[in-house]
């Protein structure tokens, strides 16, 4: 049976990766982002995929995404929260005082990584199927050991405690509630391009079987923890990282 499936950050990467894995299921994706023109390329190339352009750390053009996903589809049987970034897409802001710098770069994380979360997860809560729906989010390494971001690894770190409470609400209605966390994960532009040589035989080498990660490993993490087989699965991080969180 079809179910209708949720993918904020949907156009490129990990998101997109996971629209084709749910599409391959004939689930009906819908792919929610900033940037229209990587959304409508992207649904043109997923099966039955639907395009809703929306900055969701905007609570009005979130609440407007929502409210299209409902009236269309109905129920969401799938919600993947991916969207987020460490900023490299966001406009250069000139900021000369070094501590207005600071909250300057902790605020635009934070929305990128959590407000786009939780606004979205907030607009569509009711209308998970109950029983059955799954919610998602996809944290990172950074979130249990650090990063060279401090921002961003917190930011990451903040959608854990939301996600365990989340589930503990939700679980009585028979829905599950789960993170994702990846390793250093290859082909999402989260770098802006691939890493130097050295830099990226560094992030390899951290991992316990000798490859970096691609959005296909996060994708069918994700596809399975939607599955009924996850269905006893909740309140968990599940990590995709190739054993680096434990270190060589």
């Amino acid at each position: 049976m079809s179910r209708t499936v949720v993918i904020s950050g949907g156009g490129t990467g990990i998101g997109l990766a996971t629209a084709r894995a749910f599409a391959r299921d004939g689930d009906q994706v819908v792919l929610i982002g900033r940037r229209a023109e990587v959304l409508d390329k992207a649904a043109a190339e997923v099966p039955g995929a639907v395009a809703c352009p929306a900055d969701l750390t905007d609570p009005q053009q979130t609440r407007r995404a929502a409210g299209f996903v409902c009236e269309r589809f109905g129920a969401v049987d799938v919600l993947v929260n991916n969207a987020g970034g460490n900023g490299g897409l966001e406009p250069l802001v000139a900021v000369g005082d070094p501590l207005e710098a600071v909250a300057h770069d902790w605020t635009v994380i934070f929305r990128l990584n959590v407000h786009t979360a939780v606004l979205l997860t907030e607009a569509l809560r009711d209308h998970l199927a109950s029983p059955g729906g799954r919610v998602l989010f996809v944290s990172s390494i950074a979130a249990l050991r650090g990063s060279g971001s401090h921002p961003y690894a917190s930011a990451k770190a903040a959608l854990h405690p939301y996600a365990y409470a989340l589930a503990r609400d939700l679980g009585p209605r028979g829905v599950t509630v789960n993170v994702v966390a990846p390793g250093y994960t290859e082909e999402t532009g989260f770098f802006g391009g691939r890493l130097p040589d050295a830099r990226h035989d560094a992030r390899v080498a951290e991992t316990l079987d000798g490859r970096a990660g691609t959005p296909g490993d996060v994708a069918e993490t994700l596809h399975w923890l939607a599955s009924h087989a996850a269905a006893h699965i909740t309140a968990q991080v599940i990590q995709v990282n190739g054993g680096a969180e434990r270190g060589r």
